[in-house]
């Protein structure tokens, strides 16, 4: 296989023509019968051939709409043996859109510009919805964004790829996704993060695992006696709840012999702390705000972590898959905690740090060897999920932790990051580090790049069986409460 760029021109007339110089370049020999492949959809035809030292690819307007290319311009162009050229590659970004303006990507519609510019010139990038696909016709309505600010509606053929990034968990839970992302399988088509992590989700895939000694203590559903017990190992817990983000919903219960209980947590927009003298009134508290229930809660032990001016300092690893399918920590962010807030985000009072500056603030001359231990764990754990989970991962959000013994702990791991670690100043080189991970991920996959056709595309090592298994133990969790 190879591939290389190529500028396409459409134009009037009958015969696709074809530079010299390309041909020489994607190994073409004498052979001018060829298909002619842009996404789902393929072409027999023959080859001119023009006398030209540079990659020209010229295409009549019938060709060019046969094969439902968008546009011309510069693009990839790869072999696929020794008598099939592939366009592209043709990737397709899975989003929802906006309610107020149909052809709006909400907060998302940023973050997805900067990803179609950073392939521009090398690929076809369009964003869609399920709604927009036509299984029938294998066809989709893609939706691609112009220079101008305007997302220009095409219909495309079905893409080499997908990069799933449905913004909603309530979008992603319906029954019929899970049946309309098989579908991209069952044509060989690769979908990555699958879907949102819920804790529990990531704490089962990592119980067993050597990495699993890098996750506190942590309990699904937990009985008020589970609560109570764990407090008396750790002094603090938290309550989250398995399928929460944002920091929402959370509770940090501590208990200390002589101060008794206290509880605390954030509700319409402000810190809470709430102190009790017996563990009964902190578990009404609890089932008062949670209606009565916890089975939906993980119970996690409280970790004393590192601080900057007395509050305590987690950090976002951003771990993105590169060209080479290898997991790589592409940013880093550090967030210290708000006064009187028992997390990190910025929503609840946060503020975004630089991380060499607090590990060198934290551990003196010793920060750099912790920050490079940190990031070594980062890459093992991201590995190990990869290897018990049945679907294609290729962008991993971790919570970690450094306690001020230095021992790094992951907290939580999410299949759909927040990009909010960028807004500092010094993450911008950063940012553009995970936009290029995403594409070259993406042209691995689409085996644009060497390399891409070694990778099992149907949705990870475990197949059908794994896949059946592991959502129909999703299912069982969520109705058993168990330890993890």
């Amino acid at each position: 296989m190879s591939s290389t760029t190529c500028n396409i021109r459409i134009a009037p007339g009958k015969d696709i023509v074809v530079s010299s110089r390309l041909l020489q370049t994607l190994g073409i020999g004498s052979i001018r019968q060829l298909r002619l492949t842009f996404g789902s959809k393929s072409m027999n035809t023959s080859l001119k051939s023009v006398r030209r030292n540079d990659h020209l690819l010229k295409l009549p307007v019938s060709v060019a709409s046969q094969l439902m290319l968008p546009r011309g311009g510069k693009c990839l162009l790869s072999t696929r043996g020794s008598d099939e050229v592939r366009i592209g590659p043709l990737v397709g970004i899975l989003a929802a859109r906006s309610k107020s303006v149909s052809n709006s990507f909400g907060s998302m519609s940023s973050f997805f510009r900067q990803l179609a510019a950073i392939g521009k010139d090398r690929s076809y990038f369009f964003v869609f919805s399920p709604k927009d696909v036509d299984w029938e016709n294998e066809t989709v309505t893609g939706f691609f964004p112009n220079p101008s600010g305007v997302w220009l509606r095409k219909e495309v053929p079905l893409p080499d790829v997908v990069y799933n990034r449905l913004q909603s968990r309530l979008a992603e839970g319906v029954t019929a996704m899970n049946s309309f992302k098989e579908s991209f399988l069952r044509r060989s088509i690769p979908i990555f993060n699958w879907t949102f992590f819920d804790k529990s989700d990531v704490y089962k895939l990592l119980q067993g695992d050597d990495v699993n000694k890098y996750v506190p203590e942590s309990m699904m559903g937990p009985s008020g006696t589970d609560v109570r017990e764990m407090l008396t190992r750790h002094g603090t817990i938290y309550m989250k709840p398995s399928s929460g983000s944002l920091g929402l919903g959370i509770y940090r219960i501590q208990h200390t012999a002589n101060r008794g209980y206290t509880v605390r947590y954030r509700s319409k927009g402000k810190n809470h702390a709430v102190g009790y003298k017996n563990f009964d009134a902190v578990m009404n508290l609890l089932l008062r705000h949670q209606k009565g229930r916890l089975s939906r809660y993980v119970a996690q032990q409280g970790i004393s972590l590192i601080e900057v001016d007395e509050c305590p300092v987690d950090f976002r690893f951003h771990m993105t898959k590169n060209g080479e399918n290898q997991w790589v920590v592409a940013a880093i962010g550090a967030k210290k905690a708000g006064k009187g807030s028992i997390t990190t985000h910025v929503a609840s009072g946060g503020k975004l740090m630089n991380t060499e500056q607090v590990l060198q603030q934290a551990f003196g001359s010793n920060g750099s060897n912790v920050l490079q231990r940190a990031k070594n764990t980062a890459v093992d754990i991201a590995k190990a999920l990869e290897r018990n989970y049945p679907y294609l991962l290729g962008e991993i959000g971790f919570d970690i932790g450094i306690d001020k013994s230095g021992k790094v702990w992951m907290f939580e791991a999410n299949s759909k990051p927040g990009r909010s670690i960028f807004k500092h100043p010094d993450a911008k080189s950063q940012e553009r580090d995970t936009l290029t991970n995403l594409f070259d991920y993406c042209l691995y996959l689409s085996k644009f790049r060497r390399g891409g056709n070694d990778h099992d595309h149907r949705s990870g090592k475990s197949g059908k069986a794994s896949r059946r298994s592991y959502l129909s133990g999703k299912r069982q969790r969520s109705k058993v409460a168990r330890r993890l």
